[in-house]
């Protein structure tokens, strides 16, 4: 870490100075956002009352908390209108990874609320991207954490395909988020408080493919809680992270010019989300307002009541990883303070929220009656039915008075009534309370008006019925393969192999020359040679993917096969389009999905979480948008890919790249792969995927399949080389390799 350069007298005057002005131009600009959770409408309501400015949920479908209580469809229509009286936001989750059957299904589950004027949708599939752009006009698009985004060249990629806002992935560092803010302007959206995931969001697979819980579904069964024993060491928790909370770092998080401050927890009690959003809206206005604070040990003690595990931290903003982050000796929830439930609830739940309104009615014989409604600079004036002179008993002031203050189910409290009454008149009551209705609905209509939100009549553009495409037959399959190793490499030169895809780590170690002269030397047989990118890529690593765009431009190898959003941005500047390959971590689950990357890449992987009807599915839409599809037959599966760090965890790290060890509580073992040039780690599964069984049966009619080799060794890569070759052939026999799954391939995820 480089040191800081000694404060001077001036230096210390200036840097209090530009936070003045700091200050003083975010008050003039705009707060940021304060965005709160909710999985229920009760939470929804005391959110809104403890100062959201705007709340996230989810609905009956697509989203990623499943399990949450989630909100109906008339429960979505009614916060949205609750939510824009008051001047606030609703985005909806439409979070998970969507199916080719169900995206039609998209349009109608969300007419109604683009009708009613929802205020944007939180995204991760592509093809949900796509489709809800096309079809959805002026419906704002945020891109969620689960895309896994971690730089500018991948917001930059979005941002042109309609993205408005950009929640990065919660392992980016605060400069880092900084640099994408700058280079990009697009709104970014951050976490500030509540549970964190072990793994990059979007790229766990550890509870669909052990338990068939799928994450991107919004089905996490989480796995990263249990206990697990790293090198044969003590067992601990080393997967799972401290909740964040940040609220002594506030100050800096604004300054670096981040726009919504989000909150964690659709899965928690509604005093969570109110509780919370009460602490950290007292400290984000007293920022605005003194331009610095120091929180209070009360306001501490509440976060610390509320569904917190035991440690807390701050995440990723200041630190790559590290045993300081976890909850290494229980991941349990501390205990909960019922009073302080108590006290919550009947301040921001139990009590009821309202707009104080002033009115004016007139009520002059033989005149049509008028209410008028005045708050916040807005005001309304409606006309109602014709005022008659009474024949027996007049309306008193009184009676005028207490039914027009009638709350019934308006947001709205008239706490002040001016009554213009001539003498003897007379309504029948059922039309005062009309006139009132009638008045609180326009009143309502003109607030939301005034703040500049949608309030209904806007128009979608209907789906055409797609036709099927043309199922394209395909001649056979080439065998590929991906090396971790050097001896894996020299046992895949050997063989017969079409592609060989060399892992970066091997580029960056040996050197493009060194590694050059060695595939020349041992080629055999008219093989290509591709490099498989990082998994993750930040703005640290951003050189590997400058020597793997030089390797490719220099004619070493014939393509990259790309595993995030990040690197194919990056690489797709100055590579052509026949040089890509994605890789099945950029998810392709639907058709949609499948143009949003046309005329992009030549080459997709088919999901590791689809099964082979939806894998059939895919792999025969018209070659005319993606020239080649292909799947995986065998490898470990990457079930995480973390910031985290095992080995520096058990404080055994050495900074060189190589494998570890995790057993669960079942004596499973996981290897454990951690890369010291990307700084990420990835935990692959206990036993490796096999389709020898029924990649051949006709099914799936993939262009390429590929073997991926992880822990192998030479030997052991060559005899399994030959054994898919002999496959291929046509020739059937059982491996020598007894343990192995089958993935999704018959099931699929719900």
């Amino acid at each position: 870490m480089k040191s800081c350069p000694q404060k001077t007298a001036f230096s210390t005057h200036w840097e209090v100075y530009a936070e003045i002005i700091s200050v003083k131009f975010m008050n003039e600009m705009g707060k940021v956002e304060l965005l709160a959770p909710a999985g229920s409408f009760q939470a929804l309501k005391g959110a809104l009352h403890a100062g959201a400015d705007a709340v996230y949920l989810g609905g009956e479908k697509f989203g990623a908390r499943a399990y949450a209580d989630n909100f109906t469809m008339e429960e979505i229509i009614q916060g949205i209108h609750f939510a824009h009286v008051f001047g606030r936001k609703i985005y909806l989750t439409v979070n998970t990874l969507v199916k080719d059957k169900e995206l039609d299904s998209l349009y109608d589950f969300l007419l109604p609320f683009y009708e009613q004027g929802l205020d944007g949708v939180i995204v991760q599939d592509l093809g949900a991207l796509r489709f809800i752009r096309t079809h959805f006009p002026g419906l704002l698009l945020h891109a969620s954490t689960q895309m896994a985004l971690t730089g500018s060249h991948g917001a930059k990629l979005l941002q042109k395909e309609g993205i408005s806002r950009i929640v990065p992935a919660r392992e980016l560092s605060l400069e880092e988020i900084k640099k994408m803010k700058e280079s990009t302007g697009i709104e970014i959206e951050t976490f500030i408080h509540g549970a964190m995931c072990y793994s990059y969001s979007g790229q766990c697979l550890f509870s669909s493919i052990l338990g068939g819980r799928s994450g991107n579904r919004g089905r996490c069964a989480q796995p990263c809680r249990l206990p697990y024993q790293v090198d044969g060491g003590r067992e601990c928790y080393p997967l799972s992270m401290r909740d964040m909370c940040t609220l002594k770092v506030l100050p800096e998080l604004i300054r670096a010019g981040i726009d919504s401050f989000k909150i964690e927890g659709r899965m928690k009690r509604p005093e969570y989300a109110a509780g919370v959003t009460s602490v950290y809206r007292k400290y984000i206005d007293r920022y605005y307002e003194e331009g610095t604070y120091q929180v209070e040990p009360e306001d501490e003690k509440l976060l610390n009541s509320l569904y917190i595990r035991s440690d807390l931290g701050e995440g990723y903003y200041y630190r790559h990883n590290g045993r300081e982050m976890l909850t290494l000796d229980s991941p349990a929830y501390s205990e909960t303070d019922e009073r302080l439930i108590q006290s919550i609830n009947e301040k921001y739940i139990g009590k009821r929220m309202t707009i104080p309104v002033n009115g004016v009615v007139s009520l002059q014989p033989d005149a049509k009656s008028v209410l008028i409604l005045k708050s916040r600079k807005t005001s309304v004036a409606v006309t109602g039915d014709i005022v008659q002179k009474a024949q027996k008993k007049p309306l008193t002031e009184e009676k005028i008075k207490s039914q027009i203050q009638k709350d019934g189910n308006s947001l709205l409290e008239i706490t002040q009534v001016k009554i213009e009454n001539g003498d003897n008149v007379f309504m029948p009551i059922s039309a005062l309370n009309k006139l009132r209705r009638l008045a609180s609905d326009q009143l309502e209509t003109a607030l939301i008006r005034r703040e500049g939100l949608w309030h209904g009549n806007r128009r979608a553009l209907p789906v055409v019925s797609r036709e099927l495409p043309k199922i394209r037959e395909k001649d056979g399959w080439s065998v590929h393969a991906v090396v971790l190793k050097k001896e894996q490499l020299l046992a895949a030169l050997q063989a017969q192999v079409k592609r060989i895809y060399i892992d970066y780590s091997l580029l960056i170690s040996e050197g493009i020359l060194s590694l050059d002269s060695l595939l020349k030397e041992n080629q055999a047989g008219n093989k290509e040679f591709y490099i498989a990118a990082p998994y993750v890529s930040r703005m640290e690593g951003e050189f590997c993917l400058d020597e793997i765009r030089q390797a490719v431009n220099n004619g070493c190898f014939g393509g990259v096969l790309v595993r995030n959003l990040e690197s194919f941005a990056y690489l797709q500047k100055d590579l052509m389009a026949d040089r890509l390959v994605l890789d099945a971590g950029i998810y392709l689950w639907n058709k949609e999905s499948i143009c949003f990357f046309k005329g992009k890449a030549a080459e997709f992987y088919l999901p590791f979480e689809c099964n082979a009807g939806e894998w059939k599915r895919l792999s025969v839409f018209d070659g005319g948008l993606f020239p080649r599809q292909s799947m995986l037959v065998y490898g470990r599966l990457p079930m995480m890919v973390s910031a985290g760090c095992v080995k520096k965890t058990e404080g055994t790290c050495q900074k060189r790249s190589g494998f570890s060890e995790l057993k669960d509580r079942y004596d499973k073992v996981f290897p454990v792969y951690h890369d010291c040039i990307s700084c990420y780690n990835v935990i692959y599964n206990s036993v490796p995927l096999s389709l020898h069984k029924l990649f051949c049966d006709g099914q799936v009619k993939p262009s390429n399949v590929r073997l991926d080799f992880t822990t192998e060794n030479g030997s052991q890569t060559g005899q399994i080389l030959a054994y898919f070759n002999e496959l291929a052939s046509g020739k059937m026999a059982e491996p020598d390799y007894k343990q192995y799954t089958t993935g999704h391939f018959k099931r699929g995820v719900d």
